[in-house]
């Protein structure tokens, strides 16, 4: 059963997803970006997390417990997150909460649910959100540094020894940014140009006629859609033929499309192996996760499943193992969190630990090129 409530003053809008039966129950709160410039994280999430509570309760619950989630939209604004977060909290009484979307908005509530002492699994990537460990702080995406290691990696094979940084101004970018910078200075890689952009622009020619003229051997670019997308389109229309590398954030079919294939063709980036799990021998770990979980998202949705619904996947994931081997308080919750080994999941193997809330290394992505409007491993 699927209930939509209207809250004309927070702006917001709330989707509940329970079981009449559910008793007892275990009460999930969720804050995704449905609407507003995250919506390509935020819709995909919350889908997920509706298709398996779903599932569950009509396989029984998890030992017989039901769960019930509350999702609120933030729009993909931090203000509204940080009020939501404490609507969860005091009024929703939830147990535990996955989400939010972006890096922003996560950083934004992370006192709250420290205070409350509720187990947050955050769907951004920004290494500050679990770095250094917060008691209660998890998240799903590897983190950034993790990203950017990829890519520098790949670099050092090409014999590539300086690159352009272009990255957006939140919280994202500026995390990205940090990171680039201190691997480059340690894998003694030379930063020609360093750049930034504004998540609303739509132009970034002058940047990017800035970085032509130094001549980089490589152009990394930090961001999640639109701004990746337009970039991409000014690279072609500038006729700038050097290598480029994109984040993770852009890791979903949602990019090409809002590029086009034509702009797109050649592009490069670290990606999650949802992505490209069609192309995976079939003796990887995820494989069978990762097939199943694109076919019940294309049956539920009629569309391919995403990286970043993944994220969201991973968290119920997380979540669920850690009540049927904990138990249903918050605290047991975060402790099952905390104890998961070898787990494997959309995004990777987690092998979380007190000194470590993510749990996920360069394993978790592969270095993909972007051929004739899809991805293509690179060997």
């Amino acid at each position: 059963m699927k209930k939509i409530v209207s809250y004309a003053i927070a702006m917001v809008t709330c989707f509940s997803v329970s079981t009449a039966t559910a008793a007892p129950f275990v009460r999930i709160g969720a804050l995704f970006s449905v609407t507003g410039p995250a919506s390509f994280l935020g819709e995909p999430e919350k889908n997920t997390l509706e298709m398996l509570v779903k599932e569950i309760n009509e396989n029984g619950g998890i030992n017989g417990t039901k769960l019930e989630a509350v999702i609120y939209d933030t729009g993909g604004d931090a203000t509204k997150a940080k009020q939501l977060v404490n609507k969860l909290i005091k009024n929703d009484k939830v147990s535990v909460i996955i989400g939010p979307s972006t890096t922003g908005e996560s950083m934004a509530i992370i006192d709250d649910v420290e205070r409350a002492g509720i187990p947050l699994i955050s769907c951004a990537a920004g290494l500050k959100i679990t770095e250094p460990v917060k008691k209660w702080v998890f998240k799903t995406p590897a983190n950034d540094h993790v990203a950017a290691e990829k890519i520098m990696n790949y670099m050092a094979k090409q014999k590539q020894k300086s690159f352009a940084l272009l990255t957006v101004t939140d919280g994202f970018g500026q995390s990205g940014r940090e990171q680039i910078k201190a691997l480059a200075r340690q894998k003694g890689l030379k930063i020609v140009a360093d750049e930034v952009y504004g998540p609303k622009d739509t132009d970034m020619t002058a940047q990017l006629t800035k970085i032509r003229g130094l001549k980089p051997d490589a152009i990394i670019c930090w961001g999640t859609n639109p701004g990746p997308a337009v970039i991409t389109k000014n690279i072609k229309q500038l006729g700038i033929k050097t290598p480029i590398y994109m984040s993770h954030g852009v890791a979903s079919k949602k990019y090409i499309q809002l590029a086009g294939a034509d702009a797109a063709e050649g592009v490069m980036l670290p990606a999650g192996k949802l992505a490209i799990y069609d192309v995976l021998p079939k003796t990887d770990a995820q494989y069978k996760l990762l097939k199943s979980y694109d076919s019940s998202y294309k049956k539920a949705y009629g569309t391919e499943a995403s990286t970043f619904g993944g994220y969201a996947y991973d968290a119920f994931l997380l979540l669920t193992q850690a009540i049927k081997k904990s138990g249903t308080t918050p605290e047991q919750i975060r402790n099952g969190i905390e104890q998961a080994r070898k787990l494997v999941s959309i995004s990777g193997v987690f092998n979380m630990s007190p000194t470590n809330h993510n749990g996920l290394d360069l394993s978790a992505f592969e270095m993909v090129r972007v051929t004739k409007g899809d991805w293509v491993v690179i060997k």
